[in-house]
This record gives structure tokens, sequence and C-alpha cells, in this order.
């Protein structure tokens, strides 16, 4: 038996976090992915005498994949710190994985759109990214799981017990953390 009697839902809640967790940070990889192979085609692809990516409507899309990847990346990161610290990160790792999962979406919907016809291509890896985006949205909660506890949270209508038995700290973070 793992835990003590009445606990299971519980720890699989806490599994939950960590699969997460984990969706959020695979997420934040798939919106770097959707920007490298659409900056790359934005330089290969010319219209009207110029390189698509002069286009100031392809650049409001390339600015958001970055936007999206610069945020997620940090909110995956404090959910990753409070992890390595041993302190629950319920709140954190949703936010995380909500977050990075719409992000993904968006980035892969651009980049399809940014490589036109080619993006309903499998000669460019876009039409795969929209496709795996989109299933990374539904797992470990979909958009409207992560918006009721996000909304509750900041309500007041939830409040995470510490864990009875918290996970230690990660080995050697301490060093790691006091580098910077």
């Amino acid at each position: 038996m793992i835990g003590e009697p009445g606990e299971g839902f519980k720890i699989a809640m806490s599994a939950i976090d960590q699969g997460r967790f984990t969706v959020a940070a695979g997420a934040c990889g798939l919106i770097r992915a959707c920007l490298e192979a659409s900056v790359k085609y934005c330089h290969e692809r010319q219209a009207f005498g110029q390189e698509i990516g002069r286009f100031q409507l392809v650049q409001q899309m390339i600015a958001k994949m970055v936007r999206g990847y610069e945020t997620s990346r940090l909110l995956v990161f404090r959910a990753a710190e409070l992890k390595n610290r041993g302190i629950r990160n319920t709140r954190e790792t949703s936010l995380a994985k909500w977050h990075a999962c719409d992000c993904a979406f968006e980035a892969a919907n651009d980049a399809v759109q940014i490589h036109g016809a080619y993006g309903y291509s499998n000669e460019y890896p876009v039409e795969r990214y929209l496709r795996n985006a989109r299933g990374a949205v539904i797992y470990e909660g979909t958009r409207e799981i992560h918006t009721i506890l996000q909304a509750e949270y900041a309500l007041g209508y939830r409040v995470d017990k510490p864990l009875r038995c918290p996970q230690p700290p990660a080995q050697g973070y301490e060093a790691v953390a006091a580098r910077g």
C-alpha cells in the first residue's frame, strides 16, 4: 500500500501534478520548434520580391510565438524551482500547463498559416506540430479544468494543504541555486 488509508485520491492528484509539469515543459519545446521552423521558412520564402518575414502580419505571428515561449518557459521554471525545493506546486504547475499548452496551440496554428499551403504538407514539420499541440491542450486536464482551478485559487475557494510526506529537495539543488 502507498500512503495511508483514504489518501489514494491525494496520491493520484500528486501524480497528475507531475504529468502536468511534463506536458508544460513539452509544450515549451513545441513552441520553440514552431518558432524555429517559422523563422527559417520566413527567410526562405519570397513574395512580392522580399522575404515573407518582412510583412508585418507575419512578424506579428512570430512575435506572439516569442512571447508565448518566454512566458511559458518562466512559468515552467517557477514550478520546477518549487519542485526542486520539495514544495507543493499544484497551482503553479496547473498555470504552467494551461498557459504553455494554449501558447503551443496558437504557435502551431500560426506556423501553419505562415507556411501557407505547405503548412498542411508533410514536407514541413508544422502540420505535425499542430496535431501534437491539440493533444497537449486536452490531456492532463483541459483548459476548462485549469481555468476553474486558477479561479478557485484566486478566490480563496481552493487552498492546498501541506503534503504529509513532502518530497525532499533535489540533491545538490542548494549548490546550483547558490551559483545562480
